[in-house]
C-alpha cells in the first residue's frame, strides 16, 4: 500500500487516538487530520505527532482523505454523515469505529453514501478514556469487525481489509445486523450486569459498607468493566436496545431458573450449571483480545517483612518490565496468593512469572 496517503478522523478519543498512533507507527509517511470537540485533545495529539493538521470544523480539508474514520461517540458520528456527503471523493472509505452498527447503518442509506461506508469496529478497549490513554498497540491481535454497506465494491472492502491487517488487528468480515446482537450479548448485556451487580452491592451493603471493603477477587474481576464512561455506555444501549432487550429476556429466564434450583434445592441442576459454564468458559481462546480486555496478571506468595514488594519491584524493574500495578490481596476467596501484579502486556506477564520462579518466589497463574 502506499504510504502517502491522508485519513481523517473525527473524534479522537482512546479508538481513534489509538489507530492513528498505529497508522503513523506503520505508515510513516501518512497524513492524518482531525476534527474534534475538545481543542485540548487536538493539540495534545499535535504536539504528541499523533496528527498533523487540526481543524475547528468539518470542511474543506477532509476532501483530500482517501479513509476518514467516525470515532466520535455512536450516537454523535451520524450527525456528521450530512456534513461529510458533499466532501468525499469518489474512491474514499466511510468507516466508524462504533460499538453499534444497525444505527449508523441506516444513516448512512439514509444519505445515500452505502458506496462508500465500510462499518468498522475494533473489539478493543479499556476502562479508561481519551486520548491520553491511547496506545499504539491497543488494536494488535484484537478483532476488528468489518460491516461493509450493501452498495460498496468490493475492492473498497479489500482495501479495507488490508489497512486493518496492516495495524495488526485480526478482520472479521460480519454482516452489521450479526455484529449488533452478537456484541449485544458478549459486550453490550455484561456491562449492564456488571453496572447492576455494583449497583446491588452498593443498596444492600451493611451500614459499616463490608461488602465495599471486602469486594475483590471474583468480585471485582466481573465488575471491573463497570468504571467505563457512562455517556458511552448509555449511547451503545440506546443504538442496540432490541437485540439487549431480547437478550436481556433469555438471560432473565435462566435467572428463574437458577432461582428454582436453589428454592428446591436441586443439586444437580446447580451442579450441571457450573460444569457447562466452566467447560464452554474454558473453550474460549486466549490468542486475541475481545472487548472485554484480558488482564494480565500473576499471583505470588510473601512473606511480611519490609520491603517485600520493593525488592520484588526492583527485580522485574532490572530486567526491562514495567508494573501496571502490585498490591496486597486482603480477600483471597477466589485469588491464590498474597501478592497481585498486573502488567500492560501478557509478553511482560510471562516474562516476569519465569523471573521471579529463577528467584524463588511461589508464582501462580490463572
Amino acid at each position: 500500500m502506499n504510504e502517502n496517503f491522508t485519513v481523517g478522523f473525527i473524534g479522537l478519543g482512546l479508538i481513534g487516538g489509538s489507530i492513528a498512533k498505529a497508522l503513523k507507527y506503520y505508515y510513516p509517511g501518512v497524513t492524518i487530520m482531525a476534527h474534534t470537540r475538545s481543542k485540548s485533545t487536538t493539540d495534545h495529539a499535535l504536539a504528541d505527532g499523533i496528527i498533523d493538521e487540526a481543524y475547528d470544523h468539518v470542511g474543506d480539508a477532509f476532501s483530500r482523505c482517501d479513509y476518514i474514520f467516525l470515532c466520535a461517540p455512536v450516537e454523535a458520528n451520524a450527525k456528521y454523515l450530512s456534513q461529510l456527503k458533499s466532501l468525499l471523493k469518489d474512491s474514499c472509505i466511510l468507516t466508524d469505529a462504533g460499538s453499534t452498527k444497525c444505527d449508523i447503518h441506516a444513516h448512512v442509506a439514509a444519505e445515500g453514501l452505502e458506496a462508500q461506508f465500510i462499518g468498522g469496529h475494533p473489539m478493543a478497549g479499556s476502562e479508561k478514556t481519551g486520548i491520553a490513554n491511547s496506545k499504539r498497540h491497543l488494536i494488535e491481535n484484537a478483532y476488528y469487525i468489518i460491516t461493509p454497506a450493501k452498495g460498496v465494491p468490493i475492492e473498497k472492502v479489500d482495501a479495507y481489509v488490508k489497512l486493518v491487517t496492516s495495524l495488526k488487528a485480526i478482520p472479521l468480515v460480519l454482516d452489521y445486523h450479526e455484529h449488533d446482537y452478537v456484541t449485544g450479548a458478549i459486550s453490550h448485556l455484561p456491562h449492564i450486569i456488571a453496572a447492576t451487580l455494583v449497583n446491588l452491592v452498593h443498596d444492600e451493603d451493611t451500614p459499616q459498607e463490608t461488602m465495599r471493603h471486602i469486594a475483590a477477587g471474583g468480585f471485582k474481576d466481573i465488575t471491573r468493566i463497570a468504571s467505563s464512561s457512562p455517556e458511552m455506555w448509555e449511547q451503545i444501549c440506546s443504538t442496540n436496545a432490541a437485540n439487549i432487550l431480547q437478550l436481556l429476556d433469555s438471560y432473565i429466564e435462566s435467572l428463574k431458573k437458577v432461582k428454582e434450583q436453589l428454592a428446591t434445592h436441586d443439586s444437580a441442576a446447580l451442579h450441571k450449571l457450573f460444569e457447562d459454564s466452566r467447560d464452554y468458559r474454558n473453550s474460549f481462546s486466549d490468542l486475541s483480545s475481545g472487548p472485554i480486555k484480558k488482564v494480565h496478571r500473576l499471583y505470588c506468595d510473601m512473606l511480611d517483612e519490609a520491603g517485600g514488594i520493593a525488592i520484588l519491584s526492583t527485580i522485574l524493574a532490572s530486567s526491562g518490565i514495567t508494573l501496571k500495578n502490585i498490591g496486597i490481596v486482603n480477600n483471597r476467596e477466589f485469588d491464590d496468593a498474597v501478592l497481585l501484579v498486573e502488567f500492560y502486556d501478557e509478553a511482560s506477564r510471562i516474562k516476569a512469572a519465569d523471573l521471579l520462579r529463577r528467584y524463588r518466589y511461589t508464582v501462580y497463574e490463572r
